[in-house]
């Protein structure tokens, strides 16, 4: 374990790596909640042991042939440890079943590829198949440009998917975390029965340089982030990474009729 004091960027106070662990990487000082991977978020949303994955063996096969994106592909793999930008699988949380995929933003920015589009709504076909609610941790930088077409496709397919959700009446999910941009955002990340956000998150559709550049006005303090969308309507509820466990057992008893 690296002893070097690790500063939270929103306070610069610093601490122990493990002490941000300990704290489910959200600084104990002012409550800024740092990105987490895919795996550090199961292990404490999912009861123990109780987690297995679904459509791990997935793989993209570079559909329009760009020049090293296979390389960049195998890179993203070794660093995370995964096969592409989302993890899926089955689960209880304080012993309700429920159905998570959860992305990861170190795997190329969690963009949205094919894959990511698949294995979502294949979650998704699981969840109103089997009356089993779906919950989705979103953070991605948008459509993956390496994929072209196919990715601005997955789209169209993950809100089709949400929509055959909607139609058999189980609840789908979403915790926006940060950041949530792009065609993530324009697709299933806004679609949810209930749209969450993690303290902090930046969530839209472009950047705020890019906004600012087109609308040529400065932008409101805090744009973007979840406090602010969340006055303006676009998120429902705020929830801290140490209580969502316990809200999302609250929300399936409440969706599922368990009380």
């Amino acid at each position: 374990m690296n002893n070097e004091l690790k500063e939270c960027p929103h306070c610069k106070v610093g601490y122990s790596e493990q002490t941000y662990i300990d704290n489910l990487k959200v600084c104990p000082n002012c409550g800024y909640h740092l990105r987490m991977d895919a795996w550090e978020r199961i292990n404490y949303l999912a009861d123990k042991n109780s987690f297995t994955e679904l459509y791990q063996n997935l793989s993209s096969n570079n559909p329009i042939e760009i020049d090293g994106y296979v390389e960049k592909l195998q890179a993203a793999k070794e660093k995370t440890s995964l096969e592409d930008a989302v993890l899926t699988g089955s689960c209880t949380i304080n012993n309700r079943k429920a159905l998570l995929g959860v992305m990861s933003f170190a795997f190329m920015g969690g963009s949205m590829g094919s894959v990511v589009g698949e294995k979502i709504s294949r979650l998704m076909y699981k969840g109103a198949e089997e009356k089993t609610p779906v919950i989705i941790y979103a953070t991605s930088g948008g459509a993956r440009m390496q994929e072209g077409l196919y990715s601005l496709m997955q789209m169209a397919k993950t809100s089709s998917a949400a929509a055959v959700m909607d139609n058999a009446g189980v609840p789908y999910f979403v915790m926006l975390c940060d950041p949530t941009t792009g065609g993530v955002t324009a697709s299933f990340a806004m679609l949810g029965d209930l749209i969450c956000a993690e303290p902090n998150a930046l969530i839209g559709f472009a950047g705020p340089r890019v906004i600012e550049g087109t609308i040529r006005q400065k932008l409101p303090e805090g744009f973007q982030l979840a406090e602010f969308q969340q006055q303006k309507g676009f998120v429902d509820v705020i929830v801290p990474r140490n209580e969502q466990k316990s809200f999302w057992t609250k929300m399936i008893d409440a969706h599922m009729g368990r009380f």
